[in-house]
């Protein structure tokens, strides 16, 4: 039978509405979900919904269960977790990941669902996009005990690769953000933070995902001796300009780019994208990574929200890390 569903659109710059649509029934390797919650991906989510993705990535950036195309009216989104409700009999009533839009139920490939463990609440399982991305830049990164290290860029998948960085022995880390309101979020991880003017310098290892031109300077000025460093942001449309004379050369510096739509040629052919979204999943088990999720909001609220969620903060207060949508 046909099952009637809502969906989250962005039908402008800055607009959006809901929209109903008729799911069909689930057909052979598919999967009906009910969600309970989804995650807003501030960095690229915010390029969607002001129409600033380039016409030239417009194939390159569609997600994977996208509607409609760039770049209006597109429905868009991919970090789902639900309940599947109909389908092959083995994963009925299972807690699933998916790479969907903001939708209060959907029809899924199984291939794009990933088991929820049970001790990963589902509120927290909507880092598991952001969590696989960091995953990688890790894999990128191949960090060894004892380096000093330096993330650039306090969002949420800078906090989550430095938190990875972390669990490494005796690494030298600390997280680089001009926003002191992510000072407090970088401690309850256990992070030290700083201020780009005060970041520490003579860096081994340097992760920059501030998506700001201004943190890669910040990269290039902290870079030591054969420093190598990951760029995992990206820029859209935006150019960025970079000082590459001075100690750049002289010091032999790396700049290497780090894109999750590739398992890292480091652990490429030893794990696929199944396998790495499942370990991606298993590390949201710890509850420090709950100080990431949030604001909390109720999806029939998202047209109204959506603005302020995706705008600049105001003066004086935090931009949100992951908002997680929520559905009754």
């Amino acid at each position: 039978m046909n099952t009637t569903a809502t969906a989250f659109w962005t039908t402008g710059p800055g607009q959006g509405a809901i929209h109903g649509e008729t799911l069909r029934a689930p057909g052979k390797d598919e999967v009906l979900v009910r969600t309970l919650a989804s995650g807003i991906s501030r960095g690229t989510e915010r390029l969607v919904f002001h129409g600033r993705v380039p016409e030239g990535e417009w194939a390159r950036m569609r997600a994977p269960l996208q509607s409609g195309e760039f770049p209006f009216p597109v429905k868009y989104g991919y970090a789902a977790v639900g309940v599947v409700e109909d389908g092959p009999e083995e994963w009925i009533g299972q807690r699933v990941f998916c790479l969907h839009p903001h939708q209060d139920s959907f029809v899924a490939p199984l291939s794009l669902c990933a088991l929820v463990p049970d001790n990963v609440p589902e509120w927290r399982a909507v880092l598991a996009a952001n969590m696989e991305t960091a995953l990688n830049i890790i894999w990128d990164a191949q960090p060894l005990p004892g380096e000093r290290a330096l993330v650039v860029g306090a969002g949420v998948v800078g906090l989550l690769a430095a938190w990875l960085l972390s669990r490494i022995p005796a690494m030298d880390l600390a997280v680089v953000d001009p926003d002191p309101h992510r000072a407090p979020v970088a401690q309850r991880l256990g992070l030290r933070f700083a201020a780009p003017e005060e970041a520490p310098g003579e860096r081994d290892l340097i992760i920059h995902a501030s998506g700001h031109p201004e943190g890669l300077r910040t990269a290039l000025r902290c870079a030591g001796f054969e420093a190598r460093i990951i760029e995992a942001s990206w820029f859209g449309a935006a150019e960025c300009t970079l000082p590459l004379g001075g100690s750049f050369h002289a010091n032999r510096v790396t700049i290497r780019s780090s894109q999750v739509g590739q398992v890292s040629p480091a652990m490429r052919g030893r794990r696929s994208h199944a396998e790495r979204l499942a370990l991606a999943l298993s590390l949201l088990a710890d509850q420090a990574l709950d100080a990431l999720c949030g604001p909390v909001i109720a999806f029939s609220e998202l047209p109204r929200a959506m603005p302020s969620l995706l705008g600049d903060p105001a003066e004086g207060q935090a931009a949100p890390l992951c908002p997680v949508v929520t559905y009754q």
